[in-house]
């Protein structure tokens, strides 16, 4: 797939009327504010003071995105990289074993589970990850109405496909709670079904996690809409190519699936783990607030 194919894609997936249920969950954001880690007096009245404390809001929010996004690329990356991996086989080899490739993101799904440390966490990526897989199904396959067979360069993926078969089947083990259906693994399967890159699927996945914080932002009326955007303008690439460049080559540590149908777990300086244990903490304590406004 050429470069202008991968970006229309991008674009596409980065908009942000999808589906995809980002809304519902803060991300840990706003226990953190309402624990008052948020840390931010507004008490001054004068100009300066103002424009002091509108950069310290903005340090604020700039601080958790930092430290959450680093925790997630470390956590959740690793999953990301071995589904599309797992899906990137399955499409390449000769033989195309179906079934061997619905139980390889089964055993991943299976262990991020259990490296999620909090059920907050676990509703909320599990709630995502199905809509994901549904917005493949029913928004970006193919219509049956468009006749025309000009070649655009898109992955003509319509009923019947190999990929639709997959993520239909694996879609209705989440559905049967066969598996858990969480976002990094359904995310790895949804950008290899449609073509893009490994290194590009990455970074749209740690991109769409960012803006997702500063809307939570928004919504929780600590940050205006204009400063979310200068902030993702001006300060959230450098943020997510750093984590790029430390995250991008970390796996699960799940060996690929023996004969007996068993992951065994590498031991492996290069695996999946947490950064952030006081963010772990807050998310956790989520439905412990008295009030909230976002279901995890």
């Amino acid at each position: 797939m050429d470069d202008a194919t991968e970006s229309y894609i991008m674009l596409l997936l980065a908009d942000g009327n999808l589906p995809t249920g980002s809304f519902v969950a803060s991300t840990g954001f706003e226990s953190y504010v309402k624990h008052g880690f948020f840390g931010t007096s507004l008490s001054n009245s004068n100009e300066s003071a103002a424009a002091s404390s509108s950069a310290r809001i903005n340090q604020a929010v700039v601080d958790f995105v930092e430290d959450s996004l680093g925790t997630y690329a470390h956590s959740a990356l690793p999953f990301v990289s071995d589904a599309h991996t797992a899906v990137m086989e399955y499409h390449n080899s000769e033989d195309r074993d179906y079934d061997s490739t619905l139980l390889r993101l089964g055993e991943l799904d299976d262990l991020y589970h259990s490296m999620s440390l909090n059920d907050v966490t676990r509703r909320a990526s599990r709630a995502q990850g199905v809509a994901i897989l549904t917005l493949f199904s029913k928004g970006l396959t193919k219509p049956q109405l468009v006749t025309s067979e000009r070649n655009t360069g898109l992955p003509n993926v319509k009923k019947g496909d190999i990929y639709v078969r997959l993520v239909d089947e694996y879609k209705l083990k989440v559905r049967r709670e066969d598996v858990h259906g969480h976002l990094p693994i359904c995310w790895g399967i949804l950008t290899a079904a449609l073509g893009l890159s490994l290194e590009r699927s990455q970074y749209l996945h740690l991109f769409l996690q960012a803006r997702s914080l500063l809307s939570a932002s928004i919504r929780l009326n600590t940050l205006g809409p204009y400063a979310a955007q200068q902030i993702l303008l001006h300060v959230v690439k450098g943020i997510v190519e750093r984590q790029m460049i430390i995250c991008r080559d970390l796996r699960s540590g799940l060996q690929p699936l023996s004969g007996d149908g068993n992951g065994e777990v590498l031991d492996n300086l290069k695996c999946a783990a947490s950064s952030w244990p006081l963010g772990e903490i807050l998310a956790a304590r989520h439905d412990l607030q008295h009030s909230r406004i976002f279901n995890s």
